[in-house]
């Protein structure tokens, strides 16, 4: 078994991994920015260490910082959360060429698939269906690329190939902008990824986000957890999730999660994972594939009773995933708040002091967080602060818990949006499940 872990983040997501170290009887290391000095995660590890001034890019996605932080504590293994340097191959190269364990897939498997082109590839070839596309780059021929455009069907939506967060996309509707946006995509591509690589795909109107839990071990063991309804998102991050998926089928899970497995066995993937689809008209359509943890991770475990982040380190330590698929049972209804630090009218952050903190609770109500009675929110980093999970019987029932959940919590001091998400779960398309992902957008009028 690891002996001691680096935790490579801050916020939630560090507390989370800190609680599953603990409950393994394994030693942490938090690693810090001057900013965050204070935390809890911090205050409550076994060693902490500051790697740098608030600024990330001088801290938490310092490579060099954090391999040393591991060196100077002895630790065995370095745990990269999500964010950051989660989804960096040169990053885990590294970890494991200095002689720690990173906790996640391999730095060969986190190249494939973080080059979306060569990650639909791989998946057409497991079997996993994709959206219709140029099934590789866009060259530089035009009538090429207006051959290809009229033969998957406008709309049609460019992307950038090391692109990810909704950067690097451009919808195209008529043959007479295709070439100019292809252009303007990979000169953005090139500016924000350093890759100028684009690729075509059929444009679907109103799909759903649907996507497919993995674990997955050295041994070739592979599993699915079911899937997560992700569609309620506003410029492209995603505000409320739920599991399971409204509208989909014991059948279709079956179906494409064992395809999912076939495609992690093919590719060599360990660790959690996450498969990523869109959901239209009864059809499944990859998009691509996170090599990490997921921010909604708790909603999956609600509903199976797996403790993902556990699993994680053990995969990690080289043990044998304790899991087969039939053991696996999907067990009522839950939902994911994420928390932000910001207006709930205009979506400005809201950095500062937190004068009052009183957590939801009752039964099947979760909250993660690291936020406590003056804690200062601080203004260099993502605004989520924290994450609110009910879980119910059935769906009708989890939402009611969210909402009596979202009326207890009290975060003063700071704004936040639980006034949106009390509004969203009062909603009547909402509450009858299955919005597609532009819902809450047209919602809100942007």
């Amino acid at each position: 078994m690891i002996d001691k872990i680096v935790i490579a983040n801050r916020g939630e997501i560090a507390l989370r991994i800190q609680r599953a170290c603990r409950l393994l009887g394994v030693r942490t290391v938090a690693l810090h920015s001057e900013a965050d000095r204070d935390a809890k995660y911090v205050r409550l590890a076994d060693e902490s260490v500051c790697i740098g001034p608030a600024q990330a890019n001088l801290s938490y996605l310092n490579i060099p910082a954090v391999v040393s932080a591991a060196e100077v504590t002895d630790a065995d293994a370095i745990h990269p959360g999500y964010g950051f340097l989660s989804e960096n191959a040169d990053f885990a190269e590294r970890v494991e060429q200095s002689g720690f364990i990173f906790i996640g897939p391999r730095a060969e498997t986190i190249r494939i698939m973080g080059d979306k082109v060569a990650a639909i590839r791989a998946m057409k070839e497991s079997g996993v269906p994709c959206v219709p596309g140029s099934d590789g780059p866009l060259g530089d021929n035009d009538e090429e690329n207006l051959r290809l455009a009229r033969e998957i069907g406008l709309p049609i939506i460019i992307k950038a190939s090391g692109g990810g967060g909704g950067k690097g996309m451009r919808v195209v509707h008529t043959e007479a902008n295709l070439l100019s946006a292809i252009s303007l995509t990979k000169a953005e591509a090139l500016a924000a990824f350093n890759n100028g690589m684009v690729y075509m795909e059929k444009f679907l109107e109103n799909p759903r986000h649907v996507e497919f839990q993995m674990l997955a071990d050295e041994h070739g063991n592979t599993i699915h957890l079911g899937e997560r309804d992700c569609s309620l998102q506003r410029r492209h991050q995603k505000v409320v999730e739920e599991a399971p998926a409204p509208g989909i089928t014991a059948q279709q899970r079956d179906t494409i999660g064992s395809r999912c497995v076939e495609a992690c066995k093919k590719i060599g993937y360990r660790s959690a994972g996450t498969f990523e689809f869109l959901y239209q008209d009864g059809e499944f359509y990859f998009i691509e594939m996170n090599t990490r943890v997921q921010v909604e991770h708790p909603i999956t475990e609600m509903i199976t009773g797996v403790d993902i982040v556990k699993q994680q380190i053990l995969i990690a330590a080289g043990q044998t995933l304790g899991y087969k698929q039939t053991d696996i049972n999907i067990e009522g209804h839950a939902f994911e708040c994420r928390i932000n630090a910001e207006d709930p009218v205009k979506f400005m952050p809201s950095p500062g002091r937190i004068t009052q903190y009183h957590p939801a609770g009752g039964p099947g109500v979760r909250v993660d967080t690291h936020i406590f009675n003056g804690y200062i929110v601080p203004p260099y980093y993502d605004s989520m602060i924290g994450k609110l999970i009910a879980y119910g019987e059935t769906r009708d029932e989890a939402m009611t818990r969210m909402q009596i959940a979202l009326s207890e919590m009290v975060i003063e001091g700071i704004k936040t949006n639980i006034p949106l998400h009390q509004d969203i779960m009062t909603d009547s398309e909402f509450r009858r499940g299955g919005v597609n992902i532009h819902y809450l957008e047209r919602k809100l009028g942007l």
